[in-house]
């Protein structure tokens, strides 16, 4: 049995693909979750639009890890879906439903999968692969940008709830891989015509990492430092028309209730 076992959703392509290629643990056993059957690495067959398949996932894991008696167990919540980019009007109600599913329920749901699995007899760390659409607030991400802002958000709260837990306890971190000419990025240049990100990923091609450069920044990175949630590669903002702030945001404050609206 290998010391190290590491689950990618993702893996066939991009970054999932080249974190499983670029793995500093010689030894380890790689899973891929994902649609499509990889032709180096073991695979179990899921789509993340689907929510049954988050059921396979579960009994996978867990029995995987009920038998587990290596050192090392990870999982990399990489995958998404890019069907749904575009403006929301124009996009199919169908695929934008499986868009958010896939980007925003299914990321936490595999995380939480992960978390209820693993026991304290060995490291375990959940890497929740975010972007920058996480602090750029992009026209046609309706289904992309707000499930990154959310996972960030699962990340910190599990890590603030891990600390009250005896160690060893399993690390929880998000990571922005900055700008990266992946398939799907490039793919979403390509059909987006001239919407400002579109343009922006074109214009800046040049200047974006290759897969496995950024999976190698992402692999010496871990395990995070105690107390981190987030690691960010990536520039943020500086033209207010594309910041995600809260602070620019309108907001309602009832005096003796707690609750602020947004």
């Amino acid at each position: 049995m290998s010391d190290t076992i590491i689950w990618i959703t993702g893996a066939s392509e991009g970054i999932g693909a080249s974190l499983a290629d670029n793995c500093p643990y010689p030894d380890a056993r790689i899973i891929s979750l994902s649609r499509r059957k990889h032709p180096k690495y073991e695979t179990v067959q899921i789509d993340l639009t689907d929510p049954a398949s988050w059921d396979v996932v579960r009994e996978h894991v867990t029995k995987e890890l009920a038998a587990f008696k290596g050192k090392r167990a990870l999982f990399i919540q990489n995958a998404y879906s890019s069907d749904a980019h575009g403006p929301l009007r124009g996009t199919d109600p169908v695929v934008h439903q499986k868009a958010v599913l896939a980007n925003v329920a299914a990321p936490l749901v595999m995380g939480e999968i992960f978390l209820r699995a693993v026991k304290p007899d060995y490291e375990a760390g959940l890497v929740l692969m975010s972007a920058g659409a996480a602090v750029w607030c992009l026209p046609g991400l309706s289904a992309y940008g707000p499930g990154k802002i959310a996972l960030e958000h699962w990340a910190q709260i599990m890590d603030r709830e891990m600390r009250d837990e005896p160690a060893p306890r399993p690390w929880v971190v998000a990571i922005r891989a900055g700008g990266t000419a992946t398939g799907p990025v490039l793919r979403t240049a390509e059909k987006a015509g001239n919407m400002a990100q579109a343009n922006h990923i074109r214009e800046n091609l040049k200047n974006r990492l290759t897969p496995d450069a950024a999976a190698k920044h992402i692999w010496a990175a871990l395990p995070p430092p105690p107390g981190i949630s987030l690691i960010s590669f990536g520039d943020e903002p500086t033209d207010p028309e594309y910041q995600f702030d809260h602070a620019r945001m309108k907001r309602v404050v009832v005096p003796g209730w707690r609750l602020v609206y947004r």
